[in-house]
């Protein structure tokens, strides 16, 4: 785990990320409340969040339309990061491991928003809920 600042002390103002979910169950509101968990992670940590892939499809492939499109994406020159809800998005523990592989492969970063392995300094208060800690995997 690196202790490197996300953007502070950083030469650049709002770095650019793109989101990704997988969305299989659940309705529009769900979809929606996903969507504002990434938004407001992004807003907090200074983040231009440049835009949203979700994949909808109850089959999971390495290469789905939405995560190829997040590959992309992330080969912008502006691209910093992908950025997730939880690490569960990118798929099964096989699957999410690619996925971890060819995001790192972009020279990007991969920021998890619930991270449910607990951080140096991230030991939760009574009442905040564990692991709401930003987790950063390269």
């Amino acid at each position: 785990m690196d202790d490197e600042l996300i953007t502070e002390r950083r030469p650049v103002a709002f770095p650019q990320v793109f989101g990704y979910l997988r969305h299989i169950t659940g309705g529009l509101a769900r979809h929606s409340a996903l969507v504002d968990c990434l938004t407001e992670y992004c807003r907090r940590h200074e983040l231009a969040l440049g835009g949203v892939f979700t994949d909808r499809d109850a089959t999971v492939a390495i290469r789905s339309a939405a995560f190829v499109g997040l590959v992309d994406a992330l080969q912008l020159p502006a691209a910093y990061g992908a950025v997730v809800p939880a690490l569960s998005h990118l798929g099964p523990k096989n699957i999410g491991a690619e996925r971890r592989r060819q995001v790192a492969a972009t020279s990007t970063r991969l920021l998890v928003v619930r991270s449910f392995t607990p951080t140096r300094g991230s030991e939760p208060s009574p009442g905040t809920g564990a692991g709401l800690q930003p987790r950063r995997d390269t």
